[in-house]
């Protein structure tokens, strides 16, 4: 007895967020689509048709909750603290997190399964996915090299004081901090420390290389 209506986001999709994320990755940053989705979909689009549509508010499955102290309102962190999203919301407004629930945010993920469960849900025990909505299969090289119609040519794994050690896939394949899948055989694990886009490099180190005691933050 509930109305469903579709609604047609795939401009503003493509724009702030499919675009946004090939863009940061040609720059040898690794994007966030998850946030951009949050603030321009779901806290934009949506909640103006909600608007349009006369609801009071807009309900989510996110795992997080809401919390009011001396009149302003706070993300909080959800029940399930390993399935918790309040990073991803952080972008929220006052008057955005005051026409939202979060049915989810006291819940664990496996009493929600359970009345998934009950309630007859197909979906009730559904694999959890960590994978970006537009790259199921978690290739995102792949997906760049389909929708830039560019090649990333391979090059030189590089250590800290510049000897070459091997070879990598690409620059665009890799991300700060990352160690799985490099493919170097170095005696001792290392991470990606490092990238130069216009060098096609990949800068490899120790855990100890990847800290600072500064940075540069925007947004």
């Amino acid at each position: 007895g509930i109305e469903h209506h579709v609604l047609d986001f795939r401009d503003t999709f493509h724009q702030y967020v499919v675009s946004n994320f090939v863009d940061e990755y040609a720059h040898g940053r690794t994007p966030n689509p998850c946030v951009m989705c949050n603030s321009h979909i779901k806290w934009g689009k949506l909640l103006e048709a909600a608007d349009a549509y006369g609801c009071d508010y807009v309900a989510t499955g996110h795992y997080a909750q809401i919390a009011e102290h001396r009149g302003h309102l706070y993300l909080k962190n959800a029940v399930d603290t390993i399935k918790d999203q309040t990073y991803f919301l952080y972008s929220l407004t006052q008057e955005q997190l005051a026409h939202t629930l979060f049915p989810l945010g006291g819940l664990t993920k496996q009493a929600a399964r359970q009345i998934a469960e009950e309630q007859g849900f197909i979906n009730a025990q559904k694999r959890d996915s960590q994978d970006i909505c537009f790259i199921p299969d978690g290739d995102y090289a792949a997906f760049l090299r389909r929708y830039t119609g560019k090649e990333y040519p391979e090059g030189n794994y590089l250590d800290l004081s510049g000897k070459v050690v091997g070879r990598h896939k690409g620059a665009v394949c890799y991300t700060r901090g990352q160690r799985k899948g490099l493919g170097l055989a170095l005696g001792q694990p290392v991470y990606v420390c490092q990238k130069d886009m216009q060098a096609n490099t990949v800068t490899v180190g120790p855990n100890s290389a990847l800290f600072s005691d500064t940075l540069i933050a925007k947004d």
